[in-house]
């Protein structure tokens, strides 16, 4: 009898605990917020202090008279003034009152020079430790922040159902720690109860197994007695098909329960010997239906489980077969690479399938409502098992309806 997968570790536990009480001061915390204030506001500060001082210095270098004087004598008795920066000043013969208004005019003058000096090297200056204080405080932030950064990459991680990934990020005890650990807390608990109902489905599974192929063999010994009553062989054929159908149930919930998990170890497996495989199984069922296979396979190798792989194209084939027209179907298989990826694609003939009942068709015991609700053939567990195990390798599967009928399921797998 086979043996249940051992549970994986049970990680380590948070150290972070909710019923933890608070701090006695809590506003002495290093939160995120109060570490944004200092490192935002002294980053304001610092440009203030070097802005106030570039703005002095040019203040100071603008106000200077420098060694060059504005105004000279150059006679002695009557003084007469020239000026290279004021022409105005000393031209012709002046009178007292145009002389002064002459040398208003020209400090008003050169004051606004120096004004605007000193306002286009100020913009400048501001310029140059904008561009510093966005530089640096675009690398000062993405450091405070780059515990999310590995949230996010964790989660991501899980969402691909890796459960065993934690962040158990190191720090001060601030925000982004109690999300982190919280977060991890959380994943233990998902992980403990996916294990859980994986471990419950795994042990039905094989506990019921053992009646099952007990009632097959009492009831083929009993049809196989030829002095038998026809009703009793009648009742014992139709105890026998409920019993295989049984039968596939339970192998389904397995195998589902277990392609559930990513695959851990992987082999060089030949896509197109799968699918060739798949088709040798259902080939004398689609000869009894009238059903052509078609297609070109052509070899393509895939890290994954064989087994697992073929129950992929063995259900997608049964279903094409199964669910096909009653005169001149067809289903064609096909395996390529596209993209860098490897491309298993099953197409039919069959009922038209409306779209909206496309998602439908991969849910546990869900079928069309059409042919397929009728159908004493199969569970409702093929596509869902397909689904998963397709991703258990990495991969994904859809289904697209076919014009005139029937439908396009595509596997895409990384090679």
């Amino acid at each position: 009898m086979a043996t249940t997968p051992a549970p994986p570790k049970t990680p380590p536990k948070p150290t972070w605990d909710p019923r933890r009480p608070d701090p006695p001061f809590p506003w002495l915390r290093p939160t995120i917020r109060i570490r944004l204030t200092l490192l935002y506001g002294g980053m304001f500060l610092i440009a203030g202090i070097l802005l106030l001082s570039i703005i002095y210095l040019l203040a100071a270098q603008a106000v200077s008279t420098g060694n060059e004087p504005l105004f000279k004598i150059v006679s002695g008795d009557a003084i007469r003034v020239s000026s290279d920066k004021c022409p105005a000043v000393g031209s012709g013969q002046q009178s007292l009152d145009e002389f002064n208004a002459a040398i208003s005019n020209c400090i008003d003058h050169q004051r606004q020079v120096a004004l605007d000096n000193l306002l286009s090297r100020s913009l400048l200056a501001l310029l140059g430790l904008a561009v510093i204080a966005f530089a640096f405080g675009y690398a000062m932030a993405g450091r405070v922040l780059a515990p999310l950064g590995r949230i996010t990459r964790t989660a991501r991680a899980v969402a691909g159902s890796d459960l065993s990934r934690r962040i158990e990020l190191d720090g001060p005890d601030d925000e982004l720690k109690e999300l982190a650990d919280t977060f991890d807390d959380m994943l233990e608990r998902l992980q403990r109860a996916f294990t859980a109902q994986q471990r419950f489905v795994g042990n039905a599974s094989h506990e019921l197994r053992t009646p099952l192929a007990i009632n097959r063999t009492l009831l083929e010994v009993h049809l196989s007695d030829p002095g038998a009553p026809v009703e009793l062989q009648q009742l014992g054929r139709t105890l026998l098909a409920t019993n295989e159908r049984s039968e596939q149930l339970v192998e389904g919930l397995l195998l589902l329960a277990r392609s559930d998990n990513q695959i851990v170890e992987r082999k060089p497996v030949d896509l197109s010997e799968v699918a060739s495989q798949a088709i040798d199984q259902v080939r004398s069922e689609a000869d009894t239906k009238g059903v052509e296979i078609r297609g070109e396979r052509a070899p393509v190798v895939v890290q994954g489980n064989g087994v697992l792989l073929e129950r992929i194209a063995l259900n997608l084939v049964q279903n094409a077969v199964r669910y096909n027209v009653p005169k001149d179907g067809w289903v064609e298989v096909t395996t390529e690479v596209q993209h860098g990826q490897a491309v298993l694609v099953v197409s039919n003939t069959g009922p038209v399938v409306p779209a909206y009942e496309i998602d439908n068709l991969f849910e546990p015991f869900r079928r069309l409502r059409t042919e397929r609700t009728g159908s004493d053939k199969g569970v409702g567990l093929g596509l869902s098992i397909a689904r998963s195990v397709a991703r258990a390798h990495g991969g994904h599967i859809v289904a697209e309806p076919r014009e005139g009928g029937g439908l396009v399921m595509r596997v895409t797998l990384p090679v």
